[in-house]
């Protein structure tokens, strides 16, 4: 079942021949749009933007990406210069918004065919790099990207496949940045390896010219610079641009109790979205009997119960067993 959210292009949405749950005509404060349905199920919505107040000031669409899922949002934009400008869309691809259109056609087929971030890579602006205006629904096949693609990734050695893999913490500082560091630091044992951090600047901290800091905006380039690297480990933080590169993600959460109730109290859905991925309990204590508990309590398959690691240490036997069953098979 879909949400429909009109205003003043509800003649365009009226013949859609979707099924309906719930409709909404007029404009609204972005809060009130977030408040009726960040708790409410729902397949798709179909969201005129003319129905957002103030829809110009790109901090409420930002506000509204922050607090739905972006995945199930199709934006119908209404063909202004306010909203069809090179800004505006690029602003749009940052935040996590990659399903919207201008007209009948675009709504069916993103319908059918949500974008992915690599099918709208060419509206974000980077290094000036030029802008499609079109915002008719992207065709797959003829997308033309400013970003790097990961099948045409060089290696420094053409047997091994190349990997991007991404970290994200789930409850609050999960430890996300110092795994990065420390994974970096054993997989360059044998691998050649590079870390990138997104919309944070903790990694100068650890003065390693191969950990960079970058931007959501220019993710995109700063991993096409690295290209010839067996491995890049992104430190995702909230970065939905960054997520659309990685190979694989880790999902890091930090199993204390206090963690889990604060998570579970500011968004008691959150452990949800995390069915059939790679679960990792991170700085964790827990023995197998409490594992198992977890896996029972959450409905979670856990990927790896990582211990607590030293950083200091120049091998950490514990990382090298997960580095290991996520195929770096040179580390054996």
């Amino acid at each position: 079942m879909n949400v429909i959210i009109a205003n003043k292009q509800k003649a365009l949405l009226e013949n859609l021949g979707i099924d309906v749950i719930k409709e909404m005509e007029g404009e609204f404060d972005v809060d009130t749009i977030i408040s009726t349905f960040q708790n409410f199920f729902y397949q798709r919505m179909i969201l005129d933007i003319t129905a957002i107040k103030n829809y110009t000031d790109i901090s409420n669409l930002q506000k509204l990406s922050m607090s739905l899922d972006t995945e199930k949002l199709i934006l119908l934009l209404d063909g202004t210069e306010a909203t069809t400008n090179p800004s505006f869309l690029s602003n749009l691809v940052s935040m996590g918004i990659y399903n919207f259109t201008k007209n009948f056609e675009g709504i069916q087929y993103l319908y059918n065919t949500p974008n992915t971030y690599r099918d709208v890579a060419q509206f974000q602006q980077i290094n000036s790099a030029p802008v499609e205006k079109s915002v008719e629904p992207v065709s797959k096949p003829k997308t033309t990207f400013n970003f790097i693609s990961r099948p045409t990734m060089e290696s420094t050695n053409s047997n091994f496949e190349r990997k991007i893999i991404g970290l994200k913490n789930i409850t609050k500082q999960a430890g996300a940045t110092s795994l990065a560091y420390m994974m970096k630091q054993e997989l360059s044992k044998n691998y050649s390896v590079v870390a990138i951090e997104v919309d944070k600047t903790d990694f100068p901290y650890f003065r390693d010219r191969e950990m960079i800091s970058t931007t959501s905006n220019n993710v995109g380039s700063t991993i096409n610079n690295y290209k010839n690297k067996d491995v890049i480990v992104i430190d995702i933080n909230n970065s939905q641009s960054a997520e659309g590169f990685c190979h694989e993600i880790l999902y890091l959460i930090e199993p204390s109790i206090i963690k889990l109730q604060k998570l579970m109290t500011f968004n008691p859905k959150s452990l949800d979205i995390l069915k059939g991925k790679k679960v990792i309990l991170n700085q964790s204590l827990l023995s197998s009997s409490d594992v198992s508990n977890f896996e029972y309590e959450s409905k979670l398959n856990v990927f790896y119960n990582l211990v607590p690691l030293n950083d200091r240490l120049r091998s950490i036997p514990e990382l090298r067993e997960l580095l290991i069953k996520l195929g770096f098979d040179r580390l054996k």
